[in-house]
């Protein structure tokens, strides 16, 4: 089995994670920062949009389960790729949409997406994702490692977490675990 990474930032690491933890083919989610200055940024340090840093997840998944494509169908599912540093009331650059390939065939298949979205336009106003090589990934804190699973009752997570795994479920049943 030869496995790849991905890195995605759609806002709130919490509720991105909890989606891809039930995708088929995805075999370890690390919520984490990247793409800033900072090295080894704290949850603190990030949250004050001064590293550049953004809160994103990085996937491990078999191409042989489930493709580049599929995850990325799922990303601009799950969150909103059309508003520029902000997901819900989450504003700030640390919520940007991103997507952080790690080979060529990632960043070949995100373009062509992108196009394809911005072509038909899929959404009411233009995709602000940014598509660029992953760099600078740090694993956030361990208290952010499953927050979903670990506080299904917390409000955020049932007022924004929730509502994400549930429309992952009824619109990519085909991809669930």
């Amino acid at each position: 089995m030869t496995l790849t990474t991905i890195v995605l930032g759609g806002g709130c690491f919490w509720c991105t994670e909890s989606v891809y933890k039930e995708v088929r083919g995805v075999t370890d989610v690390e919520s984490g920062y990247s793409n800033g200055q900072a090295e080894r940024p704290s949850y603190e340090d990030v949250c004050t949009g001064r590293t550049g840093c953004n809160e994103v997840v990085k996937l491990v998944y078999d191409p042989a389960v489930i493709s580049t494509r599929e995850i990325l169908e799922i990303f601009f599912v799950i969150h909103d790729p059309t508003t520029l540093n902000r997901q819900g009331n989450d504003a700030g650059t640390q919520y940007r949409s991103g997507i952080y390939f790690t080979n060529d065939e990632q960043r070949e298949t995100a373009q062509a997406l992108l196009d394809e979205l911005a072509r038909d336009k899929a959404f009411d106003r233009p995709v602000v994702t940014e598509l660029v090589p992953l760099a600078n990934y740090w694993p956030a804190e361990d208290y952010h490692q499953d927050f979903f699973e670990r506080n299904p009752h917390q409000g955020y997570c049932m007022a924004v977490a929730a509502p994400k795994v549930a429309k992952f479920r009824k619109t990519f049943a085909r991809l669930a675990r």
